[in-house]
Protein backbone atom coordinates (compact mmCIF):
# COMPACT_ATOMS: atom_id res chain seq x y z
CA UNK A 1 0.00 0.00 0.00
CA UNK A 2 1.60 3.49 -1.16
CA UNK A 3 0.91 5.77 1.29
CA UNK A 4 2.93 9.48 2.09
CA UNK A 5 1.76 12.49 4.30
CA UNK A 6 0.26 14.38 1.56
CA UNK A 7 -2.77 12.10 1.11
CA UNK A 8 -3.42 11.74 4.99
CA UNK A 9 -5.90 14.03 5.90
CA UNK A 10 -5.46 15.81 9.09
CA UNK A 11 -8.66 14.72 10.72
CA UNK A 12 -9.04 13.04 14.17
CA UNK A 13 -9.00 9.33 14.61
CA UNK A 14 -6.47 6.93 13.30
CA UNK A 15 -4.99 6.61 9.79
CA UNK A 16 -2.42 4.19 7.91
CA UNK A 17 0.28 6.54 6.59
CA UNK A 18 2.67 2.80 5.97
CA UNK A 19 2.15 -0.58 5.90
CA UNK A 20 1.12 -1.86 9.72
CA UNK A 21 1.92 1.67 10.63
CA UNK A 22 -0.67 4.03 11.87
CA UNK A 23 -0.80 7.79 13.19
CA UNK A 24 -3.65 8.85 15.45
CA UNK A 25 -4.26 12.58 14.87
CA UNK A 26 -5.87 15.54 16.78
CA UNK A 27 -6.81 18.69 15.18
CA UNK A 28 -6.26 21.10 16.06
CA UNK A 29 -2.59 20.26 17.64
CA UNK A 30 -2.97 22.83 20.26
CA UNK A 31 -2.86 22.79 24.32
CA UNK A 32 -3.08 19.22 24.59
CA UNK A 33 -4.07 17.68 21.45
CA UNK A 34 -1.44 15.59 20.52
CA UNK A 35 -0.65 12.70 18.12
CA UNK A 36 0.06 9.25 18.89
CA UNK A 37 1.02 6.23 16.39
CA UNK A 38 0.97 2.32 16.34
CA UNK A 39 3.93 0.00 14.68
CA UNK A 40 2.04 -3.31 14.19
CA UNK A 41 4.54 -6.65 13.62
CA UNK A 42 2.93 -10.07 12.52
CA UNK A 43 2.16 -10.73 16.37
CA UNK A 44 2.87 -7.76 18.11
CA UNK A 45 2.61 -3.70 18.53
CA UNK A 46 4.44 -0.96 19.79
CA UNK A 47 2.56 2.14 20.72
CA UNK A 48 4.22 5.91 20.38
CA UNK A 49 2.67 7.76 23.19
CA UNK A 50 -0.71 7.71 24.98
CA UNK A 51 -2.78 10.84 25.51
CA UNK A 52 -3.60 13.59 27.74
CA UNK A 53 -6.08 11.70 30.02
CA UNK A 54 -7.95 8.58 30.18
CA UNK A 55 -10.88 8.94 28.58
CA UNK A 56 -8.80 10.16 25.48
CA UNK A 57 -6.47 7.66 25.78
CA UNK A 58 -9.46 4.99 26.02
CA UNK A 59 -10.98 5.86 22.65
CA UNK A 60 -7.46 5.97 20.99
CA UNK A 61 -7.26 2.24 22.25
CA UNK A 62 -10.48 1.16 21.27
CA UNK A 63 -9.86 2.93 17.36
CA UNK A 64 -7.07 0.67 17.00
CA UNK A 65 -8.68 -2.28 18.56
CA UNK A 66 -9.32 -3.93 15.28
CA UNK A 67 -5.22 -3.72 14.43
CA UNK A 68 -4.25 -4.90 18.66
CA UNK A 69 -6.85 -7.58 18.48
CA UNK A 70 -4.76 -9.92 16.36
CA UNK A 71 -1.82 -7.44 17.30
CA UNK A 72 -1.44 -6.71 20.64
CA UNK A 73 0.43 -3.74 22.23
CA UNK A 74 3.28 -4.92 23.96
CA UNK A 75 5.75 -2.02 23.74
CA UNK A 76 4.53 1.79 24.46
CA UNK A 77 7.72 4.13 23.69
CA UNK A 78 7.13 7.45 25.29
CA UNK A 79 8.60 10.40 23.39
CA UNK A 80 8.67 12.29 26.26
CA UNK A 81 7.41 13.55 29.67
CA UNK A 82 4.60 16.10 29.02
CA UNK A 83 1.17 14.82 29.89
CA UNK A 84 -0.28 14.86 27.12
CA UNK A 85 2.45 11.84 25.34
CA UNK A 86 1.81 9.54 28.44
CA UNK A 87 -1.08 10.34 31.05
CA UNK A 88 -2.72 7.12 29.67
CA UNK A 89 0.31 4.88 30.14
CA UNK A 90 -1.35 3.18 32.60
CA UNK A 91 -4.26 1.88 29.86
CA UNK A 92 -1.66 -0.37 28.70
CA UNK A 93 0.84 -0.72 31.47
CA UNK A 94 1.24 -3.24 34.43
CA UNK A 95 -1.41 -5.61 34.29
CA UNK A 96 -2.11 -4.63 30.53
CA UNK A 97 0.77 -6.43 29.32
CA UNK A 98 2.98 -3.51 27.95
CA UNK A 99 6.27 -2.57 29.05
CA UNK A 100 6.97 1.17 29.00
CA UNK A 101 10.43 2.75 27.53
CA UNK A 102 11.77 6.10 27.57
CA UNK A 103 15.10 7.84 27.68
CA UNK A 104 16.55 8.00 31.00
CA UNK A 105 16.17 12.20 31.36
CA UNK A 106 12.19 11.48 30.58
CA UNK A 107 11.90 9.20 33.47
CA UNK A 108 12.94 11.42 36.01
CA UNK A 109 10.83 14.15 34.55
CA UNK A 110 7.66 12.00 34.86
CA UNK A 111 8.57 11.12 38.75
CA UNK A 112 9.23 15.43 38.99
CA UNK A 113 6.06 16.56 37.62
CA UNK A 114 3.07 14.04 38.53
CA UNK A 115 -0.51 14.24 37.11
CA UNK A 116 -1.30 16.11 40.21
CA UNK A 117 0.63 18.99 39.57
CA UNK A 118 -1.74 19.56 36.38
CA UNK A 119 -4.25 19.06 38.37
CA UNK A 120 -3.33 21.47 40.85
CA UNK A 121 -2.83 24.33 38.29
CA UNK A 122 -6.18 24.18 37.14
CA UNK A 123 -7.44 25.17 40.27
CA UNK A 124 -5.02 27.58 41.41
CA UNK A 125 -6.37 31.64 41.77
CA UNK A 126 -3.87 33.49 40.19
CA UNK A 127 -6.06 36.19 38.05
CA UNK A 128 -8.72 36.30 35.58
CA UNK A 129 -6.76 36.39 32.45
CA UNK A 130 -4.70 33.62 33.32
CA UNK A 131 -7.07 31.82 34.68
CA UNK A 132 -8.97 31.97 31.56
CA UNK A 133 -5.93 31.04 29.76
CA UNK A 134 -5.12 28.35 31.47
CA UNK A 135 -8.95 26.58 31.15
CA UNK A 136 -8.95 27.42 27.74
CA UNK A 137 -5.74 25.47 27.50
CA UNK A 138 -6.25 22.56 29.61
CA UNK A 139 -10.07 22.74 30.17
CA UNK A 140 -11.23 19.59 27.97
CA UNK A 141 -9.06 17.38 29.15
CA UNK A 142 -9.59 15.84 32.73
CA UNK A 143 -6.54 15.36 35.19
CA UNK A 144 -8.08 13.17 37.95
CA UNK A 145 -7.29 10.06 38.96
CA UNK A 146 -4.45 9.44 36.77
CA UNK A 147 -1.77 7.22 37.72
CA UNK A 148 1.58 7.37 35.79
CA UNK A 149 3.34 4.09 36.60
CA UNK A 150 7.05 4.03 36.41
CA UNK A 151 8.66 3.26 33.05
CA UNK A 152 10.13 -0.32 32.81
CA UNK A 153 13.02 0.44 30.65
CA UNK A 154 15.06 3.63 30.26
CA UNK A 155 18.07 4.72 28.30
CA UNK A 156 20.62 7.21 27.00
CA UNK A 157 21.72 7.52 23.50
CA UNK A 158 20.62 5.11 20.75
CA UNK A 159 18.09 1.59 21.20
CA UNK A 160 17.62 -0.41 19.30
CA UNK A 161 14.33 -2.56 19.63
CA UNK A 162 13.01 -5.69 17.53
CA UNK A 163 9.20 -5.78 17.10
CA UNK A 164 8.18 -8.97 15.67
CA UNK A 165 10.90 -8.87 12.98
CA UNK A 166 10.32 -5.03 12.71
CA UNK A 167 13.29 -2.63 13.82
CA UNK A 168 12.76 0.11 15.81
CA UNK A 169 15.14 2.70 16.47
CA UNK A 170 14.94 5.22 19.51
CA UNK A 171 16.89 8.06 19.08
CA UNK A 172 17.57 10.37 22.13
CA UNK A 173 17.79 14.07 20.63
CA UNK A 174 17.24 15.77 24.47
CA UNK A 175 17.27 17.76 26.13
CA UNK A 176 15.29 20.61 23.42
CA UNK A 177 12.13 20.68 24.11
CA UNK A 178 11.69 18.46 27.18
CA UNK A 179 14.47 17.34 29.49
CA UNK A 180 14.49 13.88 27.31
CA UNK A 181 13.09 13.83 23.92
CA UNK A 182 13.25 11.21 21.40
CA UNK A 183 12.19 10.03 18.23
CA UNK A 184 11.16 6.68 16.92
CA UNK A 185 12.31 5.35 13.95
CA UNK A 186 11.04 2.70 11.79
CA UNK A 187 14.00 2.38 8.63
CA UNK A 188 11.54 -0.34 6.48
CA UNK A 189 8.44 1.98 6.35
CA UNK A 190 10.77 5.09 5.70
CA UNK A 191 8.73 6.36 8.96
CA UNK A 192 10.06 9.13 11.75
CA UNK A 193 7.47 9.80 14.73
CA UNK A 194 9.23 12.89 15.85
CA UNK A 195 7.29 14.16 19.49
CA UNK A 196 7.43 17.40 20.54
CA UNK A 197 10.29 18.01 18.76
CA UNK A 198 8.03 19.00 15.85
CA UNK A 199 4.86 21.35 16.12
CA UNK A 200 3.50 21.89 12.98
CA UNK A 201 1.37 24.92 12.15
CA UNK A 202 1.84 25.41 15.81
CA UNK A 203 4.25 27.02 17.96
CA UNK A 204 7.31 25.19 19.50
CA UNK A 205 7.43 25.50 23.23
CA UNK A 206 11.38 25.74 24.87
CA UNK A 207 10.33 23.95 28.24
CA UNK A 208 14.42 22.99 28.95
CA UNK A 209 16.62 23.72 25.64
CA UNK A 210 19.08 24.45 24.83
CA UNK A 211 17.76 25.61 21.20
CA UNK A 212 21.15 24.28 19.66
CA UNK A 213 19.89 20.81 20.79
CA UNK A 214 16.46 21.71 19.04
CA UNK A 215 17.58 22.55 15.65
CA UNK A 216 20.38 19.79 16.15
CA UNK A 217 17.27 17.42 16.50
CA UNK A 218 15.86 19.26 13.62
CA UNK A 219 19.04 18.27 11.19
CA UNK A 220 18.31 14.96 12.57
CA UNK A 221 15.00 14.20 11.12
CA UNK A 222 16.25 15.77 7.87
CA UNK A 223 19.02 13.72 7.66
CA UNK A 224 17.08 10.31 7.94
CA UNK A 225 15.38 11.28 4.48
CA UNK A 226 12.19 9.76 6.16
CA UNK A 227 8.83 10.03 3.50
CA UNK A 228 6.45 9.69 6.10
CA UNK A 229 6.99 12.42 9.67
CA UNK A 230 4.57 12.32 11.73
CA UNK A 231 5.04 15.74 14.54
CA UNK A 232 3.82 15.62 18.28
CA UNK A 233 0.87 18.22 17.28
CA UNK A 234 -0.36 19.18 13.99
CA UNK A 235 -0.53 17.37 10.49
CA UNK A 236 1.77 15.00 8.86
CA UNK A 237 4.62 16.82 7.05
CA UNK A 238 7.77 16.07 5.01
CA UNK A 239 11.01 17.72 4.76
CA UNK A 240 9.98 21.46 4.48
CA UNK A 241 7.77 21.08 7.66
CA UNK A 242 10.90 20.27 9.66
CA UNK A 243 13.06 23.05 8.34
CA UNK A 244 9.94 25.39 9.37
CA UNK A 245 10.41 24.61 13.11
CA UNK A 246 14.47 24.96 12.54
CA UNK A 247 13.78 28.24 10.79
CA UNK A 248 11.92 29.48 13.80
CA UNK A 249 14.45 28.28 16.32
CA UNK A 250 16.96 29.84 14.40
CA UNK A 251 15.37 33.15 14.35
CA UNK A 252 14.25 33.36 17.79
CA UNK A 253 17.83 32.55 18.91
CA UNK A 254 19.43 34.76 16.93
CA UNK A 255 17.46 37.64 17.93
CA UNK A 256 17.43 36.89 21.51
CA UNK A 257 21.52 36.17 21.25
CA UNK A 258 21.86 39.68 19.60
CA UNK A 259 19.61 41.43 21.48
CA UNK A 260 21.11 40.20 25.11
CA UNK A 261 24.79 41.23 23.80
CA UNK A 262 22.92 45.08 23.11
CA UNK A 263 21.85 45.08 26.91
CA UNK A 264 18.37 44.44 26.15
CA UNK A 265 16.34 42.01 28.73
CA UNK A 266 13.98 39.49 28.49
CA UNK A 267 10.49 41.02 28.80
CA UNK A 268 12.18 43.95 26.40
CA UNK A 269 12.84 41.07 23.40
CA UNK A 270 9.23 39.58 24.03
CA UNK A 271 7.42 42.89 23.69
CA UNK A 272 9.00 44.23 20.58
CA UNK A 273 10.27 40.99 18.77
CA UNK A 274 8.84 41.12 14.97
CA UNK A 275 7.81 37.54 14.67
CA UNK A 276 6.42 38.36 11.35
CA UNK A 277 5.08 34.77 9.35
CA UNK A 278 5.90 32.65 12.51
CA UNK A 279 3.13 34.91 14.37
CA UNK A 280 0.94 32.81 12.55
CA UNK A 281 0.95 29.81 13.76
CA UNK A 282 -1.02 28.69 16.46
CA UNK A 283 0.11 29.74 20.12
CA UNK A 284 2.53 32.16 18.94
CA UNK A 285 2.24 33.84 22.26
CA UNK A 286 4.68 30.70 23.34
CA UNK A 287 7.28 33.24 22.46
CA UNK A 288 7.37 34.26 26.39
CA UNK A 289 8.72 31.11 27.36
CA UNK A 290 11.04 30.69 24.66
CA UNK A 291 12.60 34.05 25.05
CA UNK A 292 12.98 33.34 28.69
CA UNK A 293 14.78 30.06 27.63
CA UNK A 294 17.21 30.97 25.67
CA UNK A 295 18.29 34.37 28.25
CA UNK A 296 18.26 31.62 30.90
CA UNK A 297 20.94 29.90 28.82
CA UNK A 298 23.00 32.98 28.33
CA UNK A 299 22.92 33.31 32.54
CA UNK A 300 20.18 35.67 32.81
CA UNK A 301 18.73 34.78 36.72
CA UNK A 302 15.84 36.98 35.92
CA UNK A 303 14.28 34.19 33.23
CA UNK A 304 14.05 31.52 35.84
CA UNK A 305 10.29 31.46 35.91
CA UNK A 306 7.90 29.51 37.57
CA UNK A 307 5.39 27.64 35.20
CA UNK A 308 2.44 30.04 36.35
CA UNK A 309 4.84 33.16 35.91
CA UNK A 310 5.10 31.84 32.25
CA UNK A 311 1.38 30.82 32.01
CA UNK A 312 1.00 34.49 33.46
CA UNK A 313 3.16 36.45 30.31
CA UNK A 314 1.56 33.92 27.57
CA UNK A 315 -1.76 35.29 28.95
CA UNK A 316 -0.88 38.69 28.90
CA UNK A 317 0.21 38.38 24.94
CA UNK A 318 -2.79 36.78 23.91
CA UNK A 319 -5.25 39.22 25.52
Amino acid sequence: MDKNSNNVPYTQGLHEVADNVFAFLQPDGGWGWSNAGLIASEWSSLLVDTLFDLKLTQKMLDSMATVTSAHPINVVVNTHANGDHCYGNSLVAGDNGAQIITTDAAAVEMEAIPPSALAALMHIDINEETNAYIKDAFGSFDFTGIELPAPDRTFSGELQLDVGGRTVELIEVGPAHTSGDLLVHLPDASTIFCGDILFINGTPIIWDGPVANWIDACDRILGLEAEVIIPGHGPLTDSSGVTAVRDYLTFVDKECRERHAGGQTADEVISEIDLGVFKEWGEWERIAVNVHAIFRELGDDNSVKTPIELFNEMAKLKK
